[in-house]
């Protein structure tokens, strides 16, 4: 039963993401003139690109809150099960609640950031090296991104008027990668583990 378990988590949760890049590169096709820098990844959520990314976002969400249950019948570590599913949630959000929503897309967007990144740490010890530093490494990758990325947002919102020191030169869209492809980047690495698991 736990290699079956295995087999379904990893398969939903590669799925999840993959069917997330594809989706997220049809949805910036559609939006007129998108800059990768200049635009939030979020903008895509609003206007003729919306349904596609807003669905696509709440699949990858729902992803990984529907791996999770396969997944408690053979990981034991709690921790890492909530911090997935707290990021599941955050991304479900994400599409339920889009850019024009202010305060709450912030917040659920927060929780997908912030608990993806530190679901990619946390994982290391389900994954064998070197998959186990791989995902330390995308999950710190996002997270010092994160720190950046909002300390950018701070700067902006005070209204200094200048272009925010803490993007790097990427751009508020490029540093907000930054933050998210590392996540997706780790789940598709993580749901090939998992799947690979199944047949051990």
């Amino acid at each position: 039963m736990e290699h079956v378990n295995a087999m379904a988590a990893g398969a939903i949760i590669f799925v999840g993401a993959v069917q997330f890049i594809l989706c997220l590169t049809i949805a910036a096709a559609l939006y007129p003139a998108y800059s990768v820098s200049e635009n939030y990844i979020s903008d895509l959520g609003v206007g003729v690109s919306a349904p596609i990314f807003n669905a696509s976002v709440f699949v990858l969400g729902l992803s990984a809150v529907a791996s999770v249950h396969f997944m408690r019948g053979f990981v034991q570590d709690k921790i890492f099960l909530l911090f997935l599913t707290l990021c599941g949630i955050g991304a479900m959000g994400v599409g339920l609640f889009p850019q024009n929503y202010g305060v709450i897309h912030t917040f659920v967007s927060l929780l997908a950031f912030l608990f993806g990144s530190l679901s990619a740490i946390k994982s290391c010890k389900i994954q064998k090296p070197p998959m186990s530093y791989f995902a330390v490494v995308l999950g710190l990758i996002s997270l010092v991104a994160l720190v950046l990325f909002g300390a950018s947002e701070v700067e902006l919102h005070l209204g200094s008027g200048q272009v925010a020191a803490f993007y790097l030169g990427l751009g508020k869209g490029g540093m907000e990668r930054m933050i998210a492809y590392p996540i997706i980047l780790w789940a598709t690495g993580f749901g090939g583990h998992l799947m690979g698991k199944s047949k051990n």
